[in-house]
C-alpha cells in the first residue's frame, strides 16, 4: 500500500473513530471510564501528527514513529482495559483518578463523595458482545502493525540507497 493512502486512510479511521467514541458518550450516554479516555489519545495524536505532515510534508519517519509508538501504547492499554473488563487484571488506581477535584468547601466534599467513577470493569456499551475496548485492542493492533510495515519498508528503502 501507499504511504499517502494509508496516512489519509488513518486520518480518516482516527476521525470516524473519535466521533464514534463521542457520540456513544453524548448522545447515548454512556459516560466513558478513565481508561476509555486514555484510549482515545492515539486518534487524536494521529489526527494531529498526520495533519502536521500533510501542510509540511517534513519529518516523515519521526512522526510515523511517533504515531506507532502511540498505538503501541494504545493497544497495551486497550488489552490492559480488556483485562479489567474480563476479572484477569484488578482495577488499578487509574480507573478512580479524577475525583475529589475542586474541592473548596464541605458542599463540595458532599457532591463528590455522591459522585461514584465509573469503573472500568463495568462495560456500559457493547457492539455484537463486544466492548469498545475489545475493538480498539484489535484496531489498535492492526495499526500498529501496518505502521510497522510502513516503517520497515522505508528503513528498507533508505538502506538500498546507501
Amino acid at each position: 500500500m501507499q504511504k499517502k493512502f494509508i496516512l489519509n486512510l488513518l486520518i480518516t479511521f482516527s476521525f470516524i473513530a473519535l466521533s464514534f467514541a463521542y457520540f456513544v458518550e453524548f448522545v447515548l450516554g454512556h459516560e466513558p471510564c478513565n481508561l476509555c479516555k486514555i484510549e482515545r489519545i492515539p486518534y487524536i495524536g494521529s489526527i494531529i501528527l498526520i495533519s502536521f505532515f500533510i501542510f509540511t510534508n517534513k519529518w516523515e519517519k519521526i512522526i510515523l514513529s511517533i504515531i506507532l509508538l502511540l498505538f503501541i501504547f494504545g493497544s497495551v492499554t486497550s488489552i490492559y482495559h480488556v483485562g479489567i473488563e474480563q476479572g484477569i487484571i484488578s482495577e488499578s488506581l487509574l480507573c478512580e483518578l479524577g475525583l475529589n477535584t475542586n474541592i473548596q468547601n464541605s458542599d463540595d466534599l458532599l457532591k463528590s463523595l455522591k459522585k461514584t467513577p465509573i469503573s472500568c470493569k463495568d462495560v456500559t456499551f457493547r457492539i455484537f458482545g463486544l466492548s469498545l475496548a475489545t475493538f480498539n485492542a484489535f484496531l489498535s493492533i492492526v495499526i500498529s502493525y501496518i505502521l510497522l510495515k510502513l516503517i520497515i519498508k522505508k528503513w528498507i528503502k533508505l538502506t538500498k540507497k546507501l
